[in-house]
């Protein structure tokens, strides 16, 4: 025997007619028997409610309905073929939405998200996207996130970090030394377009940081990681200082100084004149200036020492070089 449903109350039907306007608002067809399974009446409650809904609405400034002022359906596609389709809504339209433009620029994130070890699951990431499409107020332009060199080494992380194992890989340090290294993957990171690996390096027997693009060789090993990330503390910036570090002096805008935060030691002295920073930065070797000096050309100058100027110097004019 057929089980049979207990009826509804005055109280069920609203909170059912309540959550039933924005379920059919998320998708753009419904047949009544999903909808009906989803909410877990019968087809013919189901029925019942759509049709109350479309005789639903609010009033415009006249107090008294008019055209526009309903929710309206797809009639002949409900009553043929049993699909339910919203074809005008009210009130809710009203409500303030993305922009095209917001929509596109939060579906690129999100993309870009999918990258990071934690999100491996990505059911749940594309159906926001979708949401945030259908949601929109009009149609986003269509976006991809282009893939990088970092990809295929980002999907090996990944797959270590879930199944707990070492990796191994050469890496080119800023001074251009290479070392064969195992690391216990704890953490995936990024600053503007680079990726960086957090991890117990078992050969400096420390936390260390790797950025991907210096990394060859990669492997995951079936070794499993002798240090989780409860086990250790991570540091909250990228990059921590230590007794062998060199002191640059440089001269930097102020609108500029939050983007090299990281670089300043506590306590650095700062002076300002005319809107430049004068301050100090460490770094392990003077080569790692080029980079720093490269993602803020014409916004930060080296001063001293001597040795760290000819370095940035050398480094610019080589580059001139291979334009003429």
């Amino acid at each position: 025997m057929a089980e049979r449903r207990r009826p509804m109350q005055a109280q069920d039907k609203l909170a059912f007619l309540l959550a039933l306007v924005p379920y059919l608002m998320d998708r753009d067809r419904v047949s009544v028997a999903e909808a009906a399974e989803h909410f877990g009446v019968d087809a013919e409650s189901m029925r019942e409610a759509v049709r109350l809904i479309a005789v639903s609405g609010v009033p415009g400034e006249t107090n008294a309905y008019q055209p526009g002022d309903l929710f309206d359906i797809a009639w002949d596609d409900f009553e043929d073929n049993d699909q339910i389709v919203l074809t005008h809504q009210v009130a809710i339209d009203d409500s303030p939405r993305f922009s095209a433009r917001e929509a596109a620029a939060l579906i690129a994130g999100l993309q870009y998200l999918t990258a990071l070890p934690e999100n491996a699951d990505r059911d749940v990431i594309g159906s926001l996207m979708a949401k945030l499409a259908r949601g929109a107020s009009a149609a986003p332009s269509q976006v991809a996130v282009a893939r990088s060199e970092a990809d295929e080494a980002l999907a090996t992380i990944r797959d270590a970090v879930v199944a707990g194992t070492q990796l191994e890989f050469d890496y080119l340090n800023s001074r251009g030394e290479r070392e064969r290294r195992r690391v216990d993957p704890l953490r995936v990171e990024s600053i503007d377009q680079d990726w960086y690996l957090r991890g117990w390096d078992h050969l400096r027997t420390a936390i260390r940081t790797f950025r991907l693009d210096r990394i060859d060789g990669l492997v995951a090993s079936d070794e499993p990681i002798t240090y989780r990330p409860g086990d250790v503390s991570l540091p909250e910036t990228l990059f921590e200082g230590t007794p062998d570090d060199l002191l640059v002096t440089i001269e930097v805008s102020a609108s500029a100084v939050p983007l090299i935060e990281d670089y300043i030691p506590e306590g650095a002295a700062r002076t300002e004149r005319d809107g430049l920073i004068t301050t100090s930065v460490r770094v392990a070797h003077f080569h790692g200036l080029k980079r720093l000096v490269a993602g803020l050309s014409g916004v930060l100058t080296v001063l001293d020492p001597p040795e760290a100027r000819r370095v940035v110097a050398d480094w610019a004019r080589a580059g001139a070089e291979r334009y003429r």
